[in-house]
């Protein structure tokens, strides 16, 4: 089994270990990345999820990227912590089988098309007459209303429509969309909070409620006041590769032995450390120098100066002196070097869980330490259907039910 994500001090209180949503049941019908990592965050500290997947295809998730042994890597991470199930809730018995389930779960997490669940006699409001006490989450890539609330929606087009890909790229270069869900995972954390919003709203209550998550959103907030500038201003950013309009010295920086490192100055004192050990302590006589966003329209004269220091010695050189000068720079990592960072093995980011299909597998550990109340990676994801017997028991259904709902092809 896996060690919980805490890590107290030498003689410290370990605390009572007691699942923080321990008691809080989930049933996760939602496919690939956003409803699902919401989802997983939640079971990461004992929510029982119950993943509900389709009993022919099962979450397309499955297949999407590396794979061992024939096994889906992603599928492992974004399932970790789930009992699996598959229900075709299309057909009637299906439904049936769904809102006996529900009956008794706390939240229901869905990512199907404005209308499906209506059309299937699943509408929230039918939802709340069976458990009024249901938090139901739905999670797609434009809202339940509006002019695109019927398209299909993937994070893709939330990096393109939020203005992420907009100011991403280099001024003379084209938009850039992330190599990664990125709106995904962001929709996927502000999912699992709005879950925890509503929850603690139902303790006010005593009633359940409607979540709508519409993927495009979360990631205009993240781009940061970008709506206040335009409404206020007129401005409307545009790309500066590496470099912000905020502060500079800002960029990455190639090394003498062919590394890049990092660099930000977002404080006035870290800006003048930087230059200071540059040898040009000079700028901080200069007028402009005196703030951040008037560093920022002097980017030229400070990056070769910067940069030019910098490609005169070897990485460790540099991230040595700067460590000594008490200025912020870190190394441009890719995967291989987070997995022997030792800061990142100092928090035990990176963690081993037990697997009955492969062995073991890595994955990130949980996002954040709880003191006295730890989450824990007990397993990672199953395969399709492998706690169908148990699910369906748990709801009520008999062994002779659940042999005659699998014969009909209703459950798998």
């Amino acid at each position: 089994m896996a060690s919980p994500r805490h890590a107290p001090q030498p003689g410290a209180d370990a605390g009572s270990g007691t699942a923080p949503l321990s008691g809080i049941k989930v049933v996760d019908a939602a496919t690939l990345f956003a409803g699902p990592l919401a989802a997983m965050f939640l079971g990461d500290y004992g929510a029982d999820v119950v993943k509900v997947e389709h009993p022919r295809r099962g979450d397309p998730s499955r297949g999407h990227g590396h794979a061992k042994d024939g096994v889906g890597l992603w599928w492992k991470m974004l399932s970790r912590n789930k009992r699996t199930t598959a229900i075709d809730f299309s057909r009637p018995e299906g439904q049936e089988v769904l809102t006996r389930l529900l009956a008794e779960t706390d939240v229901f997490v869905e990512n199907f098309r404005p209308g499906t669940l209506e059309r299937w006699n699943l509408a929230p409001e039918r939802l709340h007459e069976i458990n009024p006490r249901l938090v139901i989450v739905r999670v797609t890539g434009f809202g339940q209303f509006g002019p695109m609330a019927n398209r299909p929606g993937f994070g893709t087009l939330a990096e393109a429509m939020s203005g992420f890909a907009a100011v991403t790229g280099e001024p003379d270069g084209p938009p850039i969309l992330p190599p990664l869900a990125l709106a995904d995972g962001i929709a996927g954390l502000a999912t699992a909070y709005a879950v925890m919003v509503a929850l603690q709203g139902r303790e006010r209550t005593g009633q359940g409620q409607v979540v709508d998550m519409a993927i495009i959103e979360p990631l205009v907030t993240v781009l940061g006041p970008q709506i206040t500038a335009y409404k206020a201003l007129g401005v409307i950013p545009e790309r500066t590769g590496n470099r912000t309009l905020n502060n500079s010295p800002r960029n990455i920086y190639k090394t003498k032995d062919g590394r890049w490192l990092a660099i930000s100055t977002s404080a006035q004192s870290i800006a003048e450390r930087v230059v200071t050990l540059v040898g040009r302590p000079d700028f901080i006589e200069q007028p402009w120098f005196a703030s951040g966003r008037q560093r920022a329209q002097h980017a030229d004269e400070l990056d070769a100066a910067v940069g030019g220091w910098i490609a005169e010695r070897d990485a460790a050189d540099v991230i040595s002196a700067f460590e000594e000068a008490q200025a912020a720079v870190a190394p441009v990592y890719d995967v291989a070097d987070v997995v022997a960072d030792p800061q990142y093995q100092a928090l035990g980011t990176v963690h081993e869980v037990p697997d009955d299909e492969l062995g073991s597998v890595a994955m990130p550990n949980l996002v954040f330490r709880l003191s006295d109340t730890p989450g824990e990676i007990k397993w990672a994801g199953p395969p399709l259907a492998a706690h169908t017997d148990e699910v369906l028991g748990e709801a009520g259904y008999s062994a002779d039910e659940i042999a005659a709902l699998r014969a009909e092809g209703v459950v798998r």
